[in-house]
């Protein structure tokens, strides 16, 4: 079984790929999360806040800072030159709660999913962290990797209905 997975050597024991050989080549993958409050707790964020700050624009800026931060959390992640990181928290009615999406962009041998999912779990994290106040049963859920282009395997875009 460990044959097939990168982080393992032949013994099984753990290790960082080795990405020398690979090529350069323009990398960028988006990742997708949700917050998911009760439909009062949602109504009173939406309306009144929290005490804490702007939820949306402190929810970005914490997203941003775990893209930065992946290799220092994810013990087997390689630490990347990040290009661009751009993450958007979008309230989101129906669910009731906030839709986070993160962006990020790289030049290098390999690529930025880790990141991207990184950032979108952070600022849902945060966002539950300034509402827990107001709704102990807030509910983080759907997080996934939407798209990624560039590098050996190609490019990769979700099909299912998760990522709309």
């Amino acid at each position: 079984m460990t044959k097939d997975l990168t982080h393992f050597d032949s013994e099984g024991r753990p290790r960082m790929v080795d990405v020398t050989a690979k090529e350069e080549t323009a990398r960028h993958a988006v990742a997708q999360g949700s917050v998911r409050f009760s439909q009062a707790a949602f109504e009173l964020v939406s309306r009144e806040g929290v005490k804490k700050g702007d939820i949306r624009r402190i929810a970005e800026l914490a997203g941003v800072m775990g893209a930065k931060k992946t290799a220092d959390l994810i013990p087997l992640c390689h630490p990347l030159p990040i290009s661009g990181v751009d993450v958007q928290v979008e309230p989101e009615p129906s669910l009731p709660g906030y839709k986070v999406t993160a962006s990020v962009k790289t030049t290098g041998r390999t690529g930025v999913e880790m990141e991207a999912l990184t950032a979108v779990s952070i600022a849902c994290l945060t966002i539950y962290d300034m509402a827990k106040a107001v709704d102990k049963g807030i509910e983080i859920g759907s997080i996934l990797l939407v798209e990624k282009s560039g590098g050996k395997s190609g490019d990769y875009h979700r099909t299912d209905k998760a990522s709309s």
